[in-house]
This record gives C-alpha cells, structure tokens and sequence, in this order.
C-alpha cells in the first residue's frame, strides 16, 4: 500500500510539474509598447532601425511632433518622398522577436503621389523577408502580403476606402500559420500561410513616397 502511494504521489508532483512548465511564456515573447514621450524629435526611438527593400533613396524615418495623435503629442513618421514605385520604407524593433503575435498601430496618410499609407511587419528576418499588412487610401484597398527574397506576393485583399489625413488602426494576429488582418476594429483579411514559421522582428512599413505618421504600437 505504502508503495502505491508513494508512486501516486511521485506521478502527481510529475503532471504538476509540467503544468506549470506549460504556463510559462515562450522565450522571445515578451510584450512591448512603443512610447515616444520621451524621444527627442527628429531622432528614432532606441532599439528601432530603418531599413530598405529595393534599390533608391527613402526611408527616413524620425520622431516628429503631432498634436492629434491618439496619444501624446508625438509620432514615428516616414518623412522621404525619394523611393521609387518598387521600394519599400521599413522601421524595425531591431531586439524584438515574436512568432504567435498580436500587433496593432496607429496610421495617418500624409502625403504620397505614387503611394499613400503604410502597414505592419512581422516575422521580419531581413530586409527582403517578412510578412506585411497594409491599407493604401490612394487605391482604396487593404492587403497582407509576404515579402520572400525580395519578391513581394500578395496573400488577400480587399476594397476598402478610408480618408487620409486622418488616423485609423490596423491590427495583426498570428497564430502558427493563421493570419487576420482588421481595420479601424473589423477583421477584413483572413489567410493562411506557412512561409515564415518561425518568431522574427516586428516592424513599420511604407511603400514607395509615401509618408506616414504611426502611433500606439504595440506587439504582444
């Protein structure tokens, strides 16, 4: 009887164990909200670089005052009106790495005659390798895309118009290979793809001329 019991208890202090190891979170995980009160303006927040796809001059990205932010009084802004049509701006948590994420930014459309607008990052492994969800009020249309080897591939799409020069909220989860996309709150984009499996960098993205105000990002 004795050794029954102890080898009852031996197996619940077991399960117990792996419970517990169960609920902890995954490494590379831990949640981040990019604050820009306390960075200077004209500077990019520390821990943040930008970055290019494609061959031109563009991406610049600094910190500029807005009063309309959602909050604050400050933004991160893509502010080149340089890049050609196939250039992409990117702005990137360069000490981040997510893989199940949850991300959503703030946006305003500010100028752009080629391309307006701008989107998220994430899974980001360099430069030429990353997952994108962005809204273009200049097309009237938000899409999420995979960028593999430097070639952008489109994943889903669909018509929607929004006006620039005002803020809106994009949104991103991911779980596994199960991506939606919402905007201003309603999920639009729903797709699945198994790319880029593994956690990358998360991230702010712009096309082309386009230069945007982001605000309130947040990656969890």
């Amino acid at each position: 009887m004795k050794r029954l019991v102890i080898t009852a208890l031996l197996l619940a202090l077991s399960c117990l164990g792996k419970i517990a190891l169960s609920t902890q979170p995954p490494v590379g995980q831990t949640p981040m909200l990019l604050s820009l009160d306390n960075v200077e303006t004209g500077k990019l927040p520390q821990g943040w670089i930008a970055a290019k796809t494609g061959e031109g001059q563009g991406s610049v990205w600094k910190v500029v005052a807005d009063p309309t932010a959602p909050h604050g009084k400050k933004v991160l802004a893509q502010t080149s009106d340089q890049g050609p049509n196939r250039f992409f701006n990117l702005c990137v948590a360069q000490e981040s790495s997510f893989r199940d994420v949850d991300l959503t930014v703030a946006f305003k459309a500010m100028k752009g005659k080629l391309d307006q607008g701008g989107g998220l990052v994430w899974r980001y492994k360099d430069a030429n390798n990353y997952y994108i969800a962005r809204m273009n009020p200049l097309e009237d249309n938000f899409r999420v895309y995979k960028e593999v080897a430097g070639k952008r591939i489109q994943l889903g799409t669909v018509d929607v118009k929004v006006p620039a020069k005002t803020w809106h909220t994009l949104r991103v989860l991911n779980k596994a290979d199960y991506i939606q996309c919402f905007l201003d709150g309603k999920l639009y984009l729903d797709v699945k793809d198994e790319t880029f499996p593994d956690a990358g960098k998360v991230g702010l993205w712009t096309k082309a001329d386009a230069q945007t105000y982001f605000a309130d990002f947040q990656a969890k």
